[in-house]
């Protein structure tokens, strides 16, 4: 670096702070600004200034403190502004120099960049180096440059590789960015082609529990469309939303209810049962009414005496807890196993690996008194914009 006596200068381990004149490819960071960036050279100039004063001190040398910070500071003040032009204009020759670029085109501009900054640098401090007879501008010129060429290149390169590091490194978070993007954008097309399997394989069913009641009640057939017309519309105004407040699945969960009620009057006990404070915590859109069709599916149809079906929502520590519980007579056991592979529970793994990963789960499970129940465990989490409304079930 430039000495104010005939005493070289000391340290050219500078190049560690060219790290702020990062590039940025599409979006600018606050480091790459020029205040930020030429403060930061001006910075360590005042370190490097300080450490030579104090050495100077030491060896006997009376240099001026004044004449010191000045030197070093401007120094650094129109290295700092060197390196932010190259950084901030120069980034697709910094990112993309071949080692053919890097001798033919790079290598004669460092070497323009430190006899520019050394010119500049003369002009400012005519009276250096001190206790050294006149010379006129050239011959100081070439007396600074002679001594700090070597200096002013690590400079140069080093911000040069510096800028070129974090270049890659942008990149490769710009990759990441959009690997990640595309990553959600399939999983959400995976969600929404789950949730379109879900309407033809609902509405399926729903259509052949009116069927087999327009030859015995065709009024009680006719009430279950109109109430299938409800949910169908519930689902057209929910739209693509993926997760819904847990009251607004419990509405849809009760009509599809009052619906199986009609088709098996008198021969099943409904009960649900929703913990305080759990209505607008966010559950995924149609969890629910899959484990609650195949309980009636595999379960609840197979059974010729009196059943049960038991809904319970709580929560667990962290996690909210969807239970659905129904009796199930032995011979209907089989099948209610195999739906362990079926459309509706087969959906509902899915959605929630695709929504939460190993945060949650599904298990089934026989418990005592020749029941079956089918658990949905995910983290809790609730709506931003809470609503009194509450759903209410008349079983």
């Amino acid at each position: 670096m430039h000495s104010n006596s005939e005493i070289p200068g000391e340290g050219t381990t500078i190049d560690q702070k060219k790290m702020p004149d990062e590039p940025v490819k599409h979006q600018r960071s606050i480091l790459t600004h020029p205040a930020v960036v030429i403060g930061a050279f001006v910075l360590i100039g005042m370190l490097f200034a300080l450490q030579e004063w104090i050495n100077l001190r030491l060896w006997g040398y009376k240099i001026s403190a004044k004449i010191e910070f000045e030197s070093w500071g401007m120094q650094f003040l129109i290295w700092g502004v060197l390196c932010w032009l190259m950084g901030r204009f120069l980034q697709p020759v910094i990112l993309r120099a071949t080692p053919r670029r890097l001798l033919t085109q790079v290598l004669p501009l460092s070497i323009a960049a430190c006899m520019l900054q050394e010119m500049i640098w003369v002009l400012f401090f005519p009276n250096l180096p001190l206790n050294h007879p006149a010379m006129h501008y050239w011959q100081r010129f070439k007396f600074h440059l002679d001594a700090e060429l070597v200096d002013s290149l690590v400079i140069f390169w080093s911000a040069f590789f510096s800028f070129r590091g974090i270049a890659y490194y942008q990149q490769y978070r710009e990759k990441e960015t959009k690997a990640a993007r595309l990553e959600l954008q399939l999983a959400e097309a995976r969600l929404a082609a789950l949730r379109m399997q879900l309407n033809p394989h609902f509405l399926f069913n729903a259509m052949n529990s009116i069927s087999s009641l327009m030859r015995s009640d065709v009024d009680a057939a006719d009430s279950m469309l109109e109430q299938l017309s409800s949910l169908m519309r519930i689902t057209l105004e929910r739209g693509d939303t993926q997760l819904i407040p847990l009251r607004q699945e419990m509405e849809f969960i009760e009509i599809y209810l009052a619906m199986q009620e009609r088709r098996y009057v008198g021969r099943i006990r409904q009960q649900v049962s929703v913990a305080a404070g759990l209505h607008d915590a966010l559950v995924p859109a149609l969890i629910l009414q899959p484990l609650v069709e195949n309980a009636f599916v595999h379960g609840i149809s197979g059974s010729q005496s009196p059943s049960e079906l038991l809904i319970d929502v709580q929560q667990a520590g962290r996690q909210l807890r969807l239970t659905v519980i129904n009796s199930s007579s032995r011979a209907s056991a089989g099948p209610h196993q195999a739906t362990r592979r079926g459309i509706g529970l087969a959906n509902v793994r899915a959605r929630l690996q695709l929504h939460y990963g190993s945060n949650a789960s599904l298990c089934i499970a026989e418990v005592p008194g020749s029941r079956y129940q089918a658990t949905v465990s995910l983290p809790l989490e609730v709506a931003t914009e809470p609503t009194d409304t509450v759903a209410h079930f008349d079983v």
